[in-house]
């Protein structure tokens, strides 16, 4: 068997000895998400999010072969100023790291990252799903199914809205996915507070969504849990203001023969273009949101590990 090139940072190694809770972050929002620095200003800004509310962050990235769970803060300040970083899921993770690649994680490798680290709760901006027109591009995202089959609870402002949000949440349905929101019956869209999707289930306050997830492992089930967590009102950009600019976006992708991997950044540029940078805005104001709330999470599921002995 060969050893896993894995590497906790120094801030990780101690909260695992200490059993503190921790809150997994991807690093694609670092590398694709936004231009430098700013990248590396709202990485820093939602690490210490997580501190602040009592949980210690753990920013997942692969560096030169190596799975990085937690990143040193040279670490972060390299990979926000790299180029060329290969953008890893389910299918691209294990490559990289047999060929001593350096790339960053999406949300399904983050999960798989965080699982294999003993970290049960992951902070994101929105989750990728069902595109638009998959019925003829059979364009379905791998978080999806990384949903349905590792044991992370996710805590996102729903899918992101670029997609066909019905058709993620048939898909969430089938593969037995829980979908939480938190404090509405609104499934999020995302930029916009609520949407005309009901949530299949709510639930109010962190404590309940922790015994949601310490069930799930006690029954066997496998998967993770969804947790939609709505932008606040005062952040949000209306969904009536939204969907002509998405629909021109969409509508440029097409003319312009962009597929696969390449649709999502080039429609959140596009939108972001579109909106005068307001999107981005609220991008981070929703993640800086997630990533409080999932802390919270992380440490009711800790307590709840102390008082069962689990």
């Amino acid at each position: 068997m060969t050893t896993l090139p894995l590497i906790h940072s120094a801030e990780v190694a101690a909260a695992k000895v200490a059993n503190k809770p921790m809150v997994a972050l991807e690093s694609t929002i670092i590398t694709h998400g936004m231009p430098y620095p700013q990248n590396l200003e709202v990485a820093r800004q939602v690490e210490n999010d997580i501190r602040a509310a009592g949980a210690t962050p753990a920013t997942i990235a692969v560096i030169a072969g190596v799975l990085h769970i937690g990143l040193e803060d040279g670490q972060l300040e390299t990979l926000a100023q790299a180029r060329g970083v290969a953008k890893l899921s389910r299918a691209d993770l294990a490559a990289c790291i047999a060929t001593g690649g350096t790339g960053a994680t999406t949300v399904a490798a983050t999960m798989i990252g965080a699982h294999l680290a003993g970290i049960a709760v992951f902070a994101t901006g929105g989750i990728g799903g069902v595109h638009r027109g998959a019925e003829n591009s059979f364009d379905v995202s791998a978080d999806l199914m990384e949903l349905a089959q590792t044991p992370v609870t996710v805590i996102a402002a729903g899918a992101k809205a670029i997609l066909d949000v019905d058709k993620t949440l048939e898909v969430l349905e089938t593969q037995g996915v829980p979908v939480i929101a938190v404090g509405q019956d609104s499934f999020p869209a995302f930029w916009s507070t609520t949407s005309p999707l009901k949530a299949p289930l709510r639930m109010d306050d962190p404590a309940q969504i922790a015994r949601a997830h310490h069930m799930r492992g006690a029954l066997g089930l496998p998967g993770g849990q969804l947790v939609a967590n709505p932008i606040p009102v005062e952040d949000e950009i209306p969904a009536k203001t939204l969907a002509p600019i998405i629909a021109q976006a969409q509508a440029d992708a097409d003319t312009h023969g962009i597929r696969g991997k390449a649709v999502t950044p080039y429609l959140l540029q596009r939108i972001f273009e579109l909106t005068e940078g307001k999107s981005l805005t609220a991008n981070i104001a929703l993640v800086r949101n997630n990533a409080r709330l999932a802390a919270k999470i992380s440490s009711e599921l800790a307590t709840l590990a102390r008082s069962t002995g689990n």
